[in-house]
């Protein structure tokens, strides 16, 4: 058993959450209970999500994309209102983080997606990503297999590049903007979650890859790290809860 303030100061400091310009607020956005027993993971807040994590008997539900956007309207509808409902009803707190989450070196998407491939971070990419070298050299249909093996879905290839792929940029999520970029500073290959309707071309026209494995696929890996990192820390068992989705 672990005090969810400990938790959240913890994951806070760990992530340097102050150094973000975000999209919405950080850290705690739900208060439930303050003793936290079970720990629930996922990537994204959704009500499916919630009630799975009350059924799984967890106290804290932790995830990469909030309740709460800058973005969105200052409205509690019927989406907000039954998301605030489930969580109320099984005196559960919601904890987020976002951008600090993306680009941790160590526990974040970026650097974890960078890892399972083989790529040595020597540089940070567009704020959040990762730039390195693999730790040798591969072709597309090679790399592109990794990917799909760490990020268990088959992803799109625009395989626009050269044949001998050695410098490789990672940003997940929907960093398809980034590909442009990721050309201009030399790299071999992008990978991220989301293309844009231009990627193609621009891909084409500017000799680089991309591999696109999903915005929901590659941002599974950072939750999970963090959860399995402040489930060692406080002795609380965690779970990361699937809740699939193509996106």
């Amino acid at each position: 058993m672990a005090h969810r303030d400990e938790i959240v100061a913890f994951a806070d400091e760990l992530l340097d959450v102050d150094r973000w310009q975000e999209f919405g607020p950080v850290g705690l956005q739900v208060v439930g209970a303050d003793e936290v027993t079970r720990i629930a993971c996922g990537v994204s807040s959704s009500l499916e999500l919630f009630e799975r994590a009350a059924r799984a008997g967890a106290e804290l539900v932790i995830v990469h994309h909030g309740l709460f956007w800058r973005t969105e309207p200052l409205v509690v509808d019927r989406r907000v209102r039954g998301r605030l409902a489930a969580l109320f009803a099984a005196d559960i707190s919601l904890v987020a983080y976002h951008l600090a989450l993306d680009a941790h070196p160590d526990v974040g998407n970026n650097a974890q997606l960078a890892r399972r491939l083989g790529v040595e971070p020597d540089r940070v990419f567009a704020g959040v990503g990762v730039g390195g070298r693999l730790s040798s050299p591969l072709s597309i249909d090679e790399l592109a297999a990794l990917v799909s093996q760490a990020v268990e879905r088959e992803p799109l290839v625009f395989a626009e590049g050269h044949s001998r792929i050695e410098r490789v940029a990672v940003s997940t999520g929907a960093a398809g903007h980034d590909l442009i970029t990721a050309a201009h500073e030399g790299y071999d290959c992008f990978i991220t979650g989301e293309p844009e309707e231009p990627s193609l071309h621009a891909a084409r026209e500017l000799g680089i890859h991309l591999i696109a494995a999903g915005h929901y696929a590659t941002e599974r890996l950072g939750v999970q790290a963090l959860g399995s990192r402040i489930g060692e820390r406080f002795g609380v068992p965690w779970e990361f809860l699937e809740v699939e989705n193509p996106v």
